[in-house]
């Protein structure tokens, strides 16, 4: 069986995307997983706004530590947004080819979606639970990728598990609107533009609007799940005790006793600045060069095969 060039120009181009677009926002996503990570009864919390945990940095002189665990962040964002874009482009390949369609339903791309989101939530978990200790650490005192893996029981690196797969539906609704909306405005144009023009492509402000507008809806739906997988993954030095952390059941009661109903959506003003401003910028970026990367890899196929004709005919 051949290799999958297609899929692996796109998996390139989001996981480049994702790369990028998590180094630009991991201050703010360092002050939101510890805004999130925090639990306590009203009056009692040591971070009241999420501005607090910025101003703590610069007060404590640790201004670089809203970067601690970025490496182990840009690691996870670069395998998860690879293996999510080369699955989810290799089974919509394999569902139009047979269907004998190039066009699919919405029903079935939030599947292939789902389905994409479950292989990459399955394989890179450990990574994913290892940065969010890191990020929820105190400011300066955050371990490396090996010691955080290896405290515990190597079963510990799969904390949340059951919620990322729960939150497959994020990334499965955000996507399935994004390619929706991209589908119909694409087929608009095209059928205003000229036959011998250039091909029709999104453009970067649409593309990050449309990125915006689907990460919106899918956040604000799926964010009380967002918030325990936080909480179950955050540091030691956390307010929620050991026993307590590790189970869906234990983070749900500690939110209602002390936060009530409200507690579930502690922090989800700053989740939707930095998901959709991430989400979005993943989007644009991956438009603006899954063409680029086309063209390398078709390149180097060329060469490659160049080069192996050469060695057979010296």
């Amino acid at each position: 069986m051949g290799v999958d060039l297609e899929s692996i120009s796109e998996a390139t181009s989001g996981a480049i995307g994702s790369l990028l677009s998590t180094t630009i926002l991991y201050p703010l996503d360092t002050c939101k997983s510890k805004f999130q990570a925090e639990i306590s009864v009203r009056g009692q919390q040591k971070y009241r706004h999420l501005s607090d945990v910025f101003w703590e940095a610069i007060s404590t002189g640790k201004v670089l530590s809203l970067y601690q665990g970025l490496g182990t962040k840009n690691l996870q964002s670069f395998i998860s947004s690879f293996i999510y874009f080369y699955s989810y482009s290799y089974f919509k390949r394999l569902h139009c080819e047979r269907i004998g369609s190039k066009s699919i339903g919405t029903t079935a791309n939030l599947l292939l979606a789902a389905a994409a989101g479950t292989c990459t939530s399955v394989l890179t978990q450990p990574l994913d639970t290892a940065s969010s200790r890191m990020q929820t650490s105190e400011f300066g005192k955050a371990k490396g990728l090996w010691k955080t893996l290896t405290e515990g029981a190597w079963g510990n690196a799969f904390d949340g598990l059951g919620i990322s797969l729960l939150l497959t539906s994020n990334p499965a609704i955000q996507y399935t609107v994004f390619d929706q909306l991209k589908q119909h405005l694409l087929e608009k144009r095209k059928a205003t533009a000229n036959k011998d023009s250039s091909p029709v492509v999104l453009s970067a402000s649409m593309a990050f609007l449309l990125g915006a507008l689907s990460k919106s809806a899918a956040t604000v739906i799926t964010y009380p799940a967002i918030r325990c997988k936080v909480m179950i993954q955050a540091a030691d030095d956390s307010k929620l005790q050991k026993r307590n952390r590790k189970t869906i059941p234990g983070v749900i009661s500690a939110i209602w006793k002390k936060e009530g109903i409200f507690g579930f959506f502690k922090g989800l003003q700053a989740q939707i600045l930095k998901t959709v401003l991430s989400s979005a910028l993943l989007l644009m970026i991956k438009e603006k060069i899954t063409a680029t990367t086309w063209f390398l890899i078709l390149a180097i196929r060329k060469t490659l095969f160049a080069t192996k004709g050469r060695l057979k005919n010296p």
